[in-house]
C-alpha cells in the first residue's frame, strides 16, 4: 500500500495530504518504468558480453573440438602426404626406371583442383582452416588417383616383363666371340668416301660375305629395303617397346616383310651392298625414334671383362667402312 504524504498548510495551520493528478501519476510510473528498463538493459548487455549462457558454453565446447579435430585431420592429412611422397618417388625412380618407362610429370603429379567453389565454408570464424584443409585433402585425392593409375601402368609393365626383356636388343648381331669383328663404333668418325669427319649412327662389324646374321631381340620385320647407295640392302626389325634395329649391307635376305622373328634366328647374311667399302654388318639401336649406342646393349653373350674391352675399342676414332 502507498505511503500518504502530508503538507504543513500555513494559512490554515494544519497538515493536509497531499494530493497527485492523475499527469503526475503517469509521469511517475512513466519514469520508474524508463529507470527499470535501462538498468535491465545495462544489466543484460553486461551478462551477454562476459557471461556465456548454457547455450553458448555448448556451441563453444563445440568449436573447440572442432578446432581439435580439423588439427588432427591435418596431421593425418601430413603423414598421408609424406607416404603418398615416398610412394611417388619410388614409382619413378625404381618401378618406372627397372621397366623403362618415362616418370610421371611432377606437374602431372601436384595440379590441384582449379574451379572448385568453397563458398559454403565461408564467412565462419574458422572459414580459413576449413577451406585449406578441404583443399589439400581434395588434391591428395587427385595425386592418389594418379598414382593408382601409375601402378595400374606398372602392374601392365610387370605383365609384359617377360617380352620386354626378350625384345629388347641384348646380343651381338654376328658371332663375335672374341671381338675381332669390331671395326667402326658409335660416334664421329672418318668417312672412307668423303674423307672428313662424320656421326657414325651404328657400330661395324667386318666379316666375310655371306657371315650369318643374327636378330637380337624378338620382333617383327617392319621394312626390308633394297638400295644401290646408302644402307644397301637392309633389314629394319620392330622389338615393340619403342626398340627398333637396322641392318645395313647386306648380302641377301633370310626373312620376309611382316615376319616375327626371334632372338638368334638368322635373318640374312653380311654383304658389301650399299655405301660400303668392305664387307660387313652395319649395324643401329634405335629408341624412341632416336638413334642411340649399340654397345651399351651387348650385356647377354659377352663377360663383363668382354663389354669393357668392347667399350674401349668402339670408342677409339678411326674409319667407319660405310
Amino acid at each position: 500500500m502507498a505511503r500518504v504524504k502530508y503538507y504543513y498548510n500555513a494559512a490554515k495551520l494544519k497538515y493536509e495530504k497531499v494530493e497527485m493528478s492523475w499527469k503526475q501519476r503517469l509521469l511517475r510510473i512513466f519514469g520508474f518504468l524508463s529507470a527499470t528498463a535501462v538498468f535491465a538493459f545495462i544489466i543484460i548487455a553486461i551478462a551477454y558480453t562476459y557471461l556465456d549462457s548454457p547455450k553458448e558454453k555448448v556451441l563453444k565446447r563445440e568449436i573447440n573440438q572442432l578446432e581439435l579435430q580439423y588439427d588432427l585431420l591435418n596431421q593425418k592429412v601430413n603423414l598421408v602426404e609424406k607416404a603418398l611422397s615416398e610412394l611417388q618417388n619410388r614409382d619413378d625412380n625404381i618401378y618406372r626406371v627397372v621397366f623403362e618407362a618415362e616418370p610421371i610429370p611432377e606437374a602431372t603429379r601436384t595440379a590441384g583442383f582449379s574451379g572448385i567453389n568453397y563458398r559454403d565454408l565461408q564467412n565462419f570464424s574458422n572459414s580459413q582452416l576449413m577451406i585449406e584443409t578441404t583443399k589439400r585433402i581434395n588434391t591428395l585425392a587427385k595425386q592418389m588417383y594418379i598414382q593408382s593409375k601409375s601402378y595400374d601402368e606398372v602392374v601392365g609393365m610387370v605383365k609384359d616383363k617377360a617380352k620386354l626383356l626378350a625384345s629388347i636388343p641384348a646380343i651381338q648381331p654376328i658371332k663375335n666371340n672374341d671381338l675381332n669383328r669390331l671395326g667402326s663404333g658409335f660416334g664421329y668418325r672418318i668417312d672412307p668416301i668423303y674423307k672428313t669427319i662424320k656421326m657414325h649412327e651404328g657400330i661395324d662389324f667386318s666379316a666375310p660375305i655371306r657371315t650369318e646374321i643374327y636378330a637380337t631381340g624378338d620382333g617383327r620385320v617392319s621394312s626390308i629395303m633394297r638400295m644401290d647407295r646408302g644402307y644397301g640392302n637392309c633389314v629394319i626389325i620392330d622389338h615393340g617397346f619403342g626398340y627398333k634395329t637396322l641392318y645395313a649391307h647386306m648380302s641377301r635376305f633370310n626373312v620376309q616383310y611382316g615376319q616375327t622373328v626371334k632372338r638368334g634366328e638368322v635373318i640374312g647374311y653380311v654383304g658389301n651392298t650399299g655405301k660400303s667399302t668392305a664387307p660387313h654388318l652395319h649395324y643401329e639401336v634405335i629408341k624412341e625414334g632416336s638413334k642411340v649406342n649399340p654397345v651399351n646393349f651387348f650385356y647377354n653373350d659377352i663377360t663383363p671383362e668382354q663389354y669393357d674391352l668392347m667399350i674401349q675399342k668402339a670408342s677409339m676414332l678411326n674409319q667407319s667402312f660405310d
